[in-house]
């Protein structure tokens, strides 16, 4: 597994840098702004990008956007995890809706950071549905927040029709931010088939991951950010 790492403090760089190693991971370079960021991932093409949201000149979110506009975040392309220091929800949407696969907080333990840059590169999204809850329910609603411009044209570029009911009403609950077992007992589905439907309708949405497929349903309108009030994904 290759990983680039992408801080404006060469102490952080440095500490993450043996985390990994430590563990086997290969660190392919380094960055101190998300210029600098765009450029090594073109370079290098690693697996895993870990990406700091406050940098000079170009911060992380742009880096993050400019990365995978180019089409470096396909199937087996680079996934990018946002790292910072700030707790804040608005920079978890700005970062997921940007592409990024996950966001972690720069207080994680060493055995944490290893195993979220694994499971990210695993294809998984490292976003807990607790945490996916609490970030749709409370940005989603601001005005203005979803969709934009951008957020609109890449809503546009999906074709919908091609879910079936089935697969619709999975995609309404994981934006939600139910966990494939939550979904399953809502349904009256095996997890297996849960997981059956949620690969499919990433398939035919061209998305990478679950995290994708929430900023998606939001952005298009699938699912409303008070339909927590009702329990059920907005029609």
């Amino acid at each position: 597994m290759k990983v680039v790492i992408a801080d404006d403090q060469a102490l952080v760089r440095g500490g993450f840098r043996l985390i990994l190693r430590e563990a086997g991971i290969d660190v392919v370079a380094e960055a101190a702004d998300g210029a600098e960021a765009v450029a090594a991932v073109a370079e290098h093409r690693p697996d895993v990008a870990l990406m700091d949201i406050r940098m000079p000149e170009v911060d992380g979110i742009e880096a993050t956007r400019r990365i995978l506009a180019d089409g470096a975040g396909g199937p087996d392309g680079v996934r990018i995890i946002i790292l910072t220091t700030f707790d804040l929800d608005e920079y978890v949407y700005e970062a997921l809706a940007a592409g990024a696969s996950g966001f972690l907080l720069k207080d994680i333990s060493p055995e944490q950071l290893v195993a979220s840059v694994q499971l990210v590169r695993a294809g998984d999204a490292l976003l807990a549905p607790s945490i996916t809850r609490r970030l749709v329910h409370r940005y989603a609603a601001r005005p203005g927040a979803v969709p934009t411009a951008a957020s609109g044209a890449r809503a546009r570029g999906r074709d919908l029709s091609a879910l079936t009911p089935r697969e619709h009403e999975v995609l309404g609950l994981v934006a939600r931010g139910l966990s494939n077992a939550e979904i399953a007992a809502s349904l009256t589905l095996s997890e297996a088939t849960v997981k059956t439907h949620v690969a499919r309708l990433l398939t035919k949405l061209q998305l990478r991951d679950r995290v994708q497929a929430v900023v998606l349903a939001y952005e298009t309108g699938i699912v409303q950010p008070d339909a927590r009030a009702s329990g059920r994904p907005a029609p």
